[in-house]
């Protein structure tokens, strides 16, 4: 379903919106003003993170509003809880083709549903005539020196992911090729799950962490440049989900959990010392966690076979400027 030609005024959505908001106490002023009000509890940092979707870039022409809420939303607190963030506020920003009430009524069922998983509260945000594209920002709380940052790892960590590797991107590569999509590939592609319990408890053992979202290893790139060190990663290792073994060969699926993006999973890593806390954690959360590879000496992101020698990525993952 898309916007349709007919469609309501701008105050009228907006008035849809703020209706169906959930509150929180320190929210101080919601939906309705030039500009919100909040505050921030005693003794907390404020984290924020902000992320837009594009149709046909982020997600295919044919997803459902629905999804395309969720989704919008999933991929900021993805970004909190990679920083080991407890979310709390968010603004919405919707570029639409027309003002399709129902559109956006459906829309709001998958973002607020989200929402209400998270305790977040929507305070404010804006909507305007154009290209279908979602802008959120979210805000999060974290204690003073707490936060989990890029630039920690060191030599000597082992390296973990959370959830499996590639399912969105083997989604969109069925899609893309006309072929019968996968429902729980595309389940993944179109709901992704963010970790925020695992990145909240991770940040008591993990010395970094990043979101999984252009790909695995271009993204533990950016902790390793972060850190000024180097890494590896056991290709045989990476988790795959039996949907993804099942719809591609061992060559391509590799490829796809490597390089593929839009997984929304956390990499982080941690001294070998953790490995039994990093277990009960994954029980704690549900979350499986695997260990993948270790942070090394020099410089670059390293893909290894059982045998040790070198796979040859055949990209090095999602640029949004190729």
């Amino acid at each position: 379903m898309t916007p349709t030609s007919r469609g309501a005024p701008e105050f009228e959505l907006i008035e849809r919106i703020r209706r169906r908001a959930a509150a929180r106490d320190d929210v101080v002023l919601g939906i309705g003003d030039d500009a919100a009000i909040v505050q921030v509890p005693a003794g907390r940092q404020l984290v924020i993170a902000a992320d837009t979707i594009n149709r046909g870039v982020h997600f295919p022409d044919n997803t459902a509003p629905a999804d395309i809420g969720w989704k919008a939303l999933a991929v900021n607190l993805s970004d909190l809880a990679a920083m080991g963030a407890e979310p709390a506020w968010c603004t919405l920003s919707l570029s639409l083709p027309t003002g399709d009430a129902a559109w956006v009524d459906a829309f709001l069922d998958g973002f607020l549903d989200l929402a209400a998983q998270h305790h977040v509260a929507l305070i404010g945000g804006d909507t305007t005539r154009g290209p279908l594209s979602v802008s959120v920002t979210v805000h999060g709380f974290v204690e003073p020196g707490r936060a989990l940052r890029r630039s920690g790892a060191c030599v000597g960590d082992d390296v973990w992911v959370t959830g499996t590797l590639g399912d969105a991107a083997g989604a969109l590569t069925q899609w893309r090729g006309g072929a019968v999509v996968h429902p729980l590939l595309r389940s993944r592609l179109d709901r992704p799950a963010p970790r925020v319990a695992t990145g909240a408890l991770i940040t008591a053992v993990a010395h970094a962490g990043v979101d999984v979202s252009d790909g695995l290893l271009a993204d533990l790139q950016h902790v390793c440049v972060a850190s000024g060190i180097g890494g590896e990663i056991d290709l045989e290792a990476l988790p795959a989900s039996a949907a993804l073994i099942a719809a591609f060969d061992p060559q391509r699926r590799s490829a796809l959990q490597a390089t593929g993006g839009d997984d929304y999973e956390l990499c982080f890593t941690a001294p070998a010392t953790a490995r039994e806390a990093i277990a009960r954690i994954a029980v704690e959360t549900g979350t499986p966690i695997t260990r993948i590879g270790r942070i090394t000496a020099g410089h670059g992101v390293r893909a290894l076979h059982a045998d040790g020698s070198e796979w040859i990525a055949p990209s090095a993952g999602f640029v949004h400027f190729a």
